[in-house]
């Protein structure tokens, strides 16, 4: 059990990456990552992928990451305060501005800001892609079906699950490490 101050430390971080996470969870893997990787050291980059895999495998909402993180480094306080610290700020936010933000529809600075919060959440997504290929392509041969999926998904319409189940068959025959 982790003590009370990796406690208050989860719901910081976890509170603060709240208000960062326009488009969703996913826009805010990087900085989870640096945060929970690079400057707590609670998780491994492998380990912060493989939670990410596993939350994105399971059904439910994509912040289940969040949860698992906490889980890991704290049990179930720490899953608790993590999914509490993340969905709070930014709930008390949308509660507070959703009425002005719906009053003012059709104004032009607000469809100004949307526009401008499109490519932005976009970027923080897509960089968020790059962080999970650095962390998950320890080696050429992972690199190798990381691309292949990439490019499956991209050029072919595949469905991601069609996608997931030839990864999963490549490490099943081992060939891959």
């Amino acid at each position: 059990m982790s003590g009370i101050g990796t406690l208050v430390s989860l719901a910081v971080v976890f509170g603060q990456l709240s208000l960062l996470a326009f488009g969703g969870t996913n826009s805010i893997l990087p900085e989870m990552q640096r945060q929970v990787v690079d400057l707590h050291h609670w998780l491994t980059a492998p380990e912060f992928a493989a939670l990410f895999a596993l939350a994105q495998a399971a059904p439910g909402p994509n912040m289940m990451v969040v949860s698992l993180i906490g889980w890991h480094v704290a049990g179930l306080p720490g899953a608790l305060i993590t999914t509490i610290a993340v969905s709070t700020p930014s709930s008390i936010l949308v509660l507070l501005v959703g009425g002005v933000w719906h009053r003012f529809r059709n104004a032009s600075w607000r469809k100004a800001v949307q526009a401008g919060l499109t490519p932005v959440t976009a970027g923080l997504v897509m960089a968020s892609a790059a962080l999970l290929i650095r962390s998950t392509s320890a080696d050429w041969s992972l690199a190798a079906v990381t691309l292949v999926a990439v490019v499956a998904i991209l050029s072919r319409k595949l469905h991601p699950l069609v996608v997931l189940a030839g990864a999963a068959a490549v490490g099943a025959l081992g060939l891959v490490a």
